[in-house]
C-alpha cells in the first residue's frame, strides 16, 4: 500500500524551504494528519491528482510559479476546485491577502506557525471540504437520474444537452451573472427530473392525455422540486423546475403565477425549452424552421402566454445565431 492510501486526512505542504515544510509536517502529524511535501508549485500541480489532498498549505513566494498562480490553476480545474487552499506567508500586508482572495484562496496563515491556530484552521477547512464533496456527489446523482429520465423517453433525443448549450449562449447574450448561468444550465438538465415519479402509462402515452392523466403529468414539477430542494446548491435551480410551465397571463401551472411574479430564470428557460421542442424533429411532428418556430412562439406571446419583452430579446438572439451559421 502506498502512502496515499491512508484513511488519515491528507495535507499537501507546498514550500520551497525544506525547514518550513518540516515544521508544518511535524505539527500536522501531531494532530493525526498525513503530511505530504512538494518543493514548489510545479511539483504540487504535477502530483495533485495522485495525492488528492484534503487541504493544501501553499507558500506565497516561490520560484517559478508563485502561490497565487498555483491556486488559480487549482480553482479553475473541476477536479481540484473543492480542495481548500491556505496561503502561508511571512507577508502581513493587506495587498497580499487581497491578491490571495482574488486567486481563490480559502484562508491565510503567517510564519512562524502557531500550533493552535494551524490545528483549528486545518480541522475546520477539512471538515468543510468533505461536506462540499458530499453535496457535489449528491448533485452528480441528480444529474445521472435526469439523464436516465431523458433516455426513458426515446422521442426527446439529446434535448437536455441542447438546452444546456442554448442556455449558456442565451445567458451570455442577456449578460447573466456566473451563478445565474450555472443555475440556468443546471436547470436544463434537471427541469424534468420529477418525471421519475410519473408512470410510463402516462409519460410515454402516444395519444392525447385524459384530464386525469394530465393532472398526473402536471405533478412532475412538484416532484422535481421535492427531489432537489434539500440541496443548498440547487437553491437557484428549484424555481426553474417548479415554474417552467407558468404563463405570463397566469394560466400556467402549478401556481398560476402572472407576469414578473414568475422567476426570471424560469421565464428565460421556458423560451429555450419551447424553441428546442419546436425546432427539433420528433416521431409525431416535423422539424420547424427558425422562422416557423419563432412565429408560433410570437403567437403564444400575443395570446398572453409569454413575456413580450423577453420574447423580443430571444428572437433577436435566434436570428443572430441563424445569421452566424
Amino acid at each position: 500500500m502506498n502512502c496515499f492510501d491512508s484513511d488519515k486526512p491528507k495535507v499537501l505542504i507546498v514550500d520551497d524551504h525544506p525547514s518550513s515544510r518540516l515544521t508544518a509536517a511535524a505539527l500536522l502529524s501531531l494532530d493525526g494528519y498525513e503530511a505530504i511535501e512538494a518543493e514548489d508549485g510545479k511539483a504540487a500541480l504535477a502530483s495533485i491528482t495522485d495525492i488528492n489532498p484534503d487541504l493544501i498549505l501553499l507558500d506565497v513566494m516561490m520560484p517559478g510559479l508563485d502561490g497565487y498562480e498555483v491556486c488559480r490553476r487549482l480553482k479553475q480545474d473541476e477536479q481540484t476546485r473543492l480542495i481548500p487552499v491556505v496561503f502561508v506567508t511571512s507577508l502581513n500586508d493587506r495587498r497580499a491577502r487581497l491578491k490571495g482572495i482574488e486567486a481563490g484562496g480559502d484562508d491565510f496563515l503567517s510564519k512562524p506557525f502557531d500550533q493552535l491556530e494551524l490545528s483549528a484552521r486545518v480541522k475546520s477547512l477539512v471538515r468543510q471540504k468533505r461536506l462540499n464533496e458530499d453535496l457535489d456527489h449528491a448533485s452528480q446523482v441528480l444529474f445521472s437520474i435526469a439523464r436516465t429520465i431523458e433516455r426513458r423517453d426515446p422521442n426527446t433525443g439529446d434535448h437536455c444537452e441542447r438546452l444546456v448549450m442554448q442556455g449558456k449562449a442565451f445567458g451570455q447574450f442577456l449578460g447573466l451573472s456566473r451563478l445565474e448561468m450555472r443555475d440556468l444550465m443546471w436547470g436544463a438538465y434537471l427541469h424534468d427530473i420529477g418525471k421519475v415519479g410519473i408512470p410510463d402509462s402516462v409519460l410515454l402515452k402516444t395519444g392525447h392525455l385524459t384530464r386525469d392523466e394530465w393532472q398526473i403529468m402536471r405533478q412532475h414539477v412538484l416532484i422535481g422540486e421535492q427531489i432537489c430542494q434539500p440541496l443548498r446548491t440547487m437553491r437557484g435551480v428549484v424555481p426553474i423546475i417548479r415554474h417552467h410551465h407558468e404563463r405570463w397571463d397566469g394560466s400556467g401551472y402549478p401556481d398560476n403565477l402572472k407576469g414578473n411574479d414568475i422567476p426570471s430564470l424560469a421565464q428565460i428557460f421556458q423560451l429555450i425549452d419551447i424553441y428546442d421542442a419546436l425546432a427539433s424533429e420528433r416521431p409525431y411532428k416535423k422539424c420547424f424552421s427558425p422562422q416557423e418556430a419563432l412565429e408560433m412562439m410570437w403567437q403564444e406571446t400575443r395570446n398572453g402566454w409569454r413575456n413580450p419583452e423577453l420574447m423580443s430579446r430571444f428572437a433577436e438572439f435566434i436570428w443572430r445565431q441563424v445569421a452566424a451559421a
